[in-house]
Protein backbone atom coordinates (compact mmCIF):
# COMPACT_ATOMS: atom_id res chain seq x y z
CA UNK A 1 0.00 0.00 0.00
CA UNK A 2 1.33 3.27 -0.92
CA UNK A 3 1.88 6.49 1.49
CA UNK A 4 0.42 10.07 1.03
CA UNK A 5 3.44 10.65 -1.01
CA UNK A 6 3.52 7.49 -3.09
CA UNK A 7 6.13 5.57 -0.93
CA UNK A 8 5.73 1.97 0.08
CA UNK A 9 7.17 -0.73 1.68
CA UNK A 10 8.39 -3.93 -0.10
CA UNK A 11 9.37 -5.80 2.86
CA UNK A 12 11.25 -5.49 6.23
CA UNK A 13 11.91 -7.05 9.31
CA UNK A 14 12.69 -6.28 12.98
CA UNK A 15 16.13 -5.85 13.60
CA UNK A 16 16.51 -5.21 17.42
CA UNK A 17 13.44 -4.37 19.98
CA UNK A 18 14.03 -2.41 23.63
CA UNK A 19 12.74 -0.36 25.66
CA UNK A 20 13.30 2.82 24.00
CA UNK A 21 13.49 2.09 20.77
CA UNK A 22 13.16 -0.44 17.91
CA UNK A 23 15.18 -0.74 14.66
CA UNK A 24 13.64 -2.08 11.42
CA UNK A 25 15.21 -3.05 8.11
CA UNK A 26 13.06 -2.30 5.25
CA UNK A 27 12.93 -2.35 1.53
CA UNK A 28 11.03 0.32 0.21
CA UNK A 29 9.81 2.24 -2.98
CA UNK A 30 10.09 5.67 -2.61
CA UNK A 31 8.76 8.23 -5.06
CA UNK A 32 9.94 8.67 -8.14
CA UNK A 33 10.71 4.68 -8.51
CA UNK A 34 13.80 4.99 -6.07
CA UNK A 35 14.08 1.19 -4.35
CA UNK A 36 16.10 1.51 -1.73
CA UNK A 37 17.36 -0.30 1.88
CA UNK A 38 16.22 2.01 4.68
CA UNK A 39 17.04 1.11 8.33
CA UNK A 40 14.37 2.69 10.31
CA UNK A 41 14.29 3.36 14.26
CA UNK A 42 10.88 3.48 15.43
CA UNK A 43 9.86 5.09 18.62
CA UNK A 44 6.64 6.11 20.60
CA UNK A 45 7.09 9.77 20.61
CA UNK A 46 8.01 12.26 23.04
CA UNK A 47 7.20 15.35 24.79
CA UNK A 48 8.58 18.85 25.90
CA UNK A 49 7.76 21.49 28.01
CA UNK A 50 8.63 24.90 27.74
CA UNK A 51 8.14 26.52 31.13
CA UNK A 52 7.40 30.30 31.45
CA UNK A 53 7.07 31.90 35.12
CA UNK A 54 4.79 35.21 35.29
CA UNK A 55 8.26 37.19 35.22
CA UNK A 56 8.71 35.69 31.82
CA UNK A 57 11.97 33.53 32.81
CA UNK A 58 11.99 30.10 31.26
CA UNK A 59 13.22 27.27 33.52
CA UNK A 60 15.94 24.71 31.54
CA UNK A 61 17.40 21.35 32.93
CA UNK A 62 20.85 20.05 32.72
CA UNK A 63 21.62 16.43 32.72
CA UNK A 64 24.10 13.96 31.38
CA UNK A 65 23.41 12.53 27.90
CA UNK A 66 25.35 9.31 26.49
CA UNK A 67 25.36 9.33 23.25
CA UNK A 68 26.58 13.07 23.09
CA UNK A 69 29.25 12.70 26.20
CA UNK A 70 28.27 16.54 27.35
CA UNK A 71 25.87 17.49 30.36
CA UNK A 72 23.15 19.24 28.13
CA UNK A 73 21.06 22.25 28.96
CA UNK A 74 18.03 21.33 27.68
CA UNK A 75 13.74 21.53 27.74
CA UNK A 76 11.97 19.31 30.38
CA UNK A 77 10.80 16.21 27.92
CA UNK A 78 10.73 12.70 27.86
CA UNK A 79 8.65 9.75 25.93
CA UNK A 80 5.18 9.40 25.43
CA UNK A 81 4.04 6.36 28.11
CA UNK A 82 1.64 3.65 26.14
CA UNK A 83 -1.71 5.03 26.17
CA UNK A 84 -0.72 8.53 27.45
CA UNK A 85 -1.66 11.80 25.19
CA UNK A 86 0.80 14.16 24.49
CA UNK A 87 -0.57 16.79 26.84
CA UNK A 88 -0.79 14.19 30.18
CA UNK A 89 2.72 13.08 29.03
CA UNK A 90 3.83 16.99 28.78
CA UNK A 91 2.44 17.62 32.06
CA UNK A 92 4.05 14.15 33.63
CA UNK A 93 7.32 14.86 32.31
CA UNK A 94 7.51 18.95 33.95
CA UNK A 95 6.31 17.38 37.64
CA UNK A 96 9.10 14.52 37.25
CA UNK A 97 11.59 16.45 35.77
CA UNK A 98 11.28 20.07 38.03
CA UNK A 99 8.48 19.43 40.31
CA UNK A 100 6.23 21.96 38.09
CA UNK A 101 2.75 22.15 37.65
CA UNK A 102 0.70 24.03 35.01
CA UNK A 103 -2.52 25.64 34.89
CA UNK A 104 -2.38 26.80 31.09
CA UNK A 105 -0.36 24.11 28.72
CA UNK A 106 -0.63 25.61 24.94
CA UNK A 107 0.79 23.18 22.07
CA UNK A 108 3.03 25.57 20.08
CA UNK A 109 4.72 23.03 17.32
CA UNK A 110 4.70 19.14 16.47
CA UNK A 111 7.91 18.06 14.45
CA UNK A 112 9.95 14.85 13.47
CA UNK A 113 13.34 14.67 15.58
CA UNK A 114 15.16 13.02 12.82
CA UNK A 115 12.95 12.21 9.77
CA UNK A 116 15.94 10.75 7.38
CA UNK A 117 16.24 7.45 9.47
CA UNK A 118 13.61 7.96 12.49
CA UNK A 119 9.78 7.72 13.06
CA UNK A 120 9.62 9.86 16.56
CA UNK A 121 6.96 12.45 16.54
CA UNK A 122 7.65 15.38 19.33
CA UNK A 123 4.87 17.62 20.85
CA UNK A 124 6.42 20.87 22.24
CA UNK A 125 4.45 22.89 24.63
CA UNK A 126 4.39 26.22 26.37
CA UNK A 127 3.45 26.35 30.38
CA UNK A 128 2.53 28.87 32.24
CA UNK A 129 0.19 29.75 35.05
CA UNK A 130 3.05 27.31 36.95
CA UNK A 131 2.83 26.22 40.65
CA UNK A 132 6.21 24.55 42.24
CA UNK A 133 5.71 21.31 44.18
CA UNK A 134 8.36 18.40 44.34
CA UNK A 135 10.32 17.07 41.42
CA UNK A 136 10.37 13.45 40.96
CA UNK A 137 12.95 11.98 38.66
CA UNK A 138 13.58 8.60 37.77
CA UNK A 139 15.63 6.77 39.64
CA UNK A 140 18.76 6.96 36.63
CA UNK A 141 18.00 11.12 36.28
CA UNK A 142 20.52 13.58 37.54
CA UNK A 143 18.82 16.86 36.97
CA UNK A 144 19.57 20.17 38.00
CA UNK A 145 16.99 22.67 36.82
CA UNK A 146 17.81 26.36 36.26
CA UNK A 147 15.76 29.45 35.94
CA UNK A 148 17.02 31.92 32.77
CA UNK A 149 15.70 34.86 31.18
CA UNK A 150 14.93 34.59 27.28
CA UNK A 151 17.96 37.14 26.86
CA UNK A 152 20.38 34.63 29.29
CA UNK A 153 18.94 31.71 27.16
CA UNK A 154 19.75 33.32 23.55
CA UNK A 155 23.02 34.08 24.84
CA UNK A 156 23.71 31.09 26.04
CA UNK A 157 22.41 29.54 22.08
CA UNK A 158 24.91 32.19 20.31
CA UNK A 159 27.93 30.68 22.60
CA UNK A 160 27.08 27.32 21.60
CA UNK A 161 26.42 26.69 25.24
CA UNK A 162 22.68 25.44 24.53
CA UNK A 163 23.07 23.17 20.78
CA UNK A 164 19.71 20.39 21.50
CA UNK A 165 17.51 20.71 19.06
CA UNK A 166 14.07 20.73 20.87
CA UNK A 167 15.05 23.66 22.95
CA UNK A 168 16.75 25.65 19.97
CA UNK A 169 13.25 25.61 18.42
CA UNK A 170 11.41 26.49 21.86
CA UNK A 171 13.85 29.38 22.74
CA UNK A 172 13.38 30.60 19.09
CA UNK A 173 9.75 30.23 19.01
CA UNK A 174 9.65 32.21 22.58
CA UNK A 175 11.72 34.43 21.25
CA UNK A 176 9.46 35.39 17.47
CA UNK A 177 5.99 34.92 19.91
CA UNK A 178 7.33 37.99 22.66
CA UNK A 179 8.10 39.88 19.64
CA UNK A 180 5.16 39.47 18.37
CA UNK A 181 2.84 40.46 21.35
CA UNK A 182 5.12 43.17 21.98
Amino acid sequence: MKDEAGGSRLDGRRIYEGKVLSLDLEEVEEPGDVRATREVVRHSGSVAVLPVHEDGSLVLVRQYRWPARALVWELPAGRRDPGETPEEGARRELVEEVGLETGALEKIAEFWTTPGFCDEVMHLYRATDLRQGTARPEADERIEARRFSLAEALAAVDRGEIREGKTLVALLMEARRRRIDT
